[in-house]
């Protein structure tokens, strides 16, 4: 092989391990931000899936469905959020993207109980007697997000528009409809 021929192939093998390198960052930073209703559906979705694995590993069936049932109106709003979220950042691979999100946060999760061993059951049971005490569906939000569920992927938080800005935007749009109307 020539001195040629072999800086090209090392030139295209760096490019190609460059390429590798960079790729979850550029893929990182095509996904928008989570707002905050984003995270709060992402930690809804955790906590349910929790429940479901505790449901069938320690033979609590009725449990998730109590659970279910009480709170199907939260449940299917945050999913619908859920949807939201993986239809900005996907756009027509949303449903798949949201499928593969599920299972891999139950298969996360089910990895977790199996390190626990036989002290799963013990350890996570009691988050039936939880929820089922929140005052209503409005709570269950708050609750998931103060639980310690691990999450398959990392969300990035959207940053908090500035208060001054959108207070004076605000202000700005009422003046201008005052003049308008004046």
């Amino acid at each position: 092989m020539t001195n040629g021929k072999r800086n090209l192939a090392r030139r295209l093998v760096a490019a190609w391990l460059a390429a590798l390198w960079l790729a979850p960052a550029f893929a990182a930073a095509a996904e928008p931000c989570a707002r905050p209703a984003d995270k709060s559906a992402f930690d809804v979705a955790a906590l349910k899936s929790r429940l479901m694995i505790t449901a069938l590993t320690c033979n609590a069936h009725e449990k998730y469905n109590d659970f279910v049932t009480r709170y199907r109106l939260t449940l299917d709003q945050q999913d619908k959020i859920l949807d939201a979220y993986f239809a900005r950042a996907y756009g027509r691979a949303a449903r798949k993207r949201h499928d593969d999100y599920t299972t891999l946060l139950a298969n996360t999760l089910s990895e977790q109980g199996l390190k626990q061993g036989t002290q799963f059951c013990d350890q996570n049971l009691n988050a039936f007697a939880q929820v089922m005490a929140l005052r209503d569906g409005a709570a269950l939000p708050d609750f998931a997000a103060g639980q310690a569920i691990v999450q398959p992927i990392s969300l990035t938080l959207c940053p908090a528009a500035p208060a001054g800005k959108t207070k004076a935007k605000t202000q700005a749009q009422k003046s201008q409809t005052q003049k308008s109307s004046s």
